[in-house]
C-alpha cells in the first residue's frame, strides 16, 4: 500500500553531516507516524528518530539527540534525517519507516511499512 524509498547515505568523516531522505508513494492518505531506525553489521537494528505530524511531537535516541533533526516536506511527500557531527558509531544502515496504526507510546516499536534502507559510514 505504501512504499518508502530511502536515499541521502553515503561516506563520510568523522564530524560530517548528511541529510537521509525518505519518498513516499502509493496510498499514504491518513495520521502516519514516521520513523528512522538503523542497523549496523552484526548488531540489533534500533531506533533513531520518530515523527507525528498530526501530534507536533517528535523524538530522539540519545544517541543522536541534539544532532539530529527529523523533518517533513508535505509537497515533496517526503521525510528527511538531517545528521550533524556524525561519528563511527552511527555506521549502520538506516530505514525509514511508516505506520497509520500505532500509538504514539508505540513509535519505537515496529512499523507496518518500511524502506529498503540506505548506507551511512562514518570514517575516523
Amino acid at each position: 500500500q505504501v512504499q518508502l524509498v530511502e536515499s541521502g547515505g553515503g561516506l563520510v568523516q568523522a564530524g560530517g553531516s548528511l541529510r537521509l531522505s525518505c519518498a513516499a508513494s502509493g496510498r499514504t492518505f491518513g495520521s502516519y507516524i514516521m520513523g528512522w531506525f538503523r542497523q549496523a553489521p552484526g548488531k540489533e537494528r534500533e531506533f533513531v528518530a520518530a515523527f507525528w505530524w498530526t501530534g507536533g511531537l517528535t523524538d530522539y535516541a540519545d544517541s543522536v539527540k541534539g544532532r539530529s533533526t527529523i523533518s517533513r516536506d508535505i509537497a515533496k511527500n517526503t521525510v528527511y534525517l538531517q545528521m550533524n557531527s556524525l561519528k563511527p558509531e552511527d555506521t549502520a544502515v538506516y530505514f525509514c519507516a511508516a505506520d497509520v496504526t500505532i500509538s504514539w507510546s508505540q513509535r519505537r516499536g515496529n512499523y507496518q511499512y518500511w524502506g529498503q534502507g540506505t548506507q551511512v559510514t562514518v570514517s575516523s
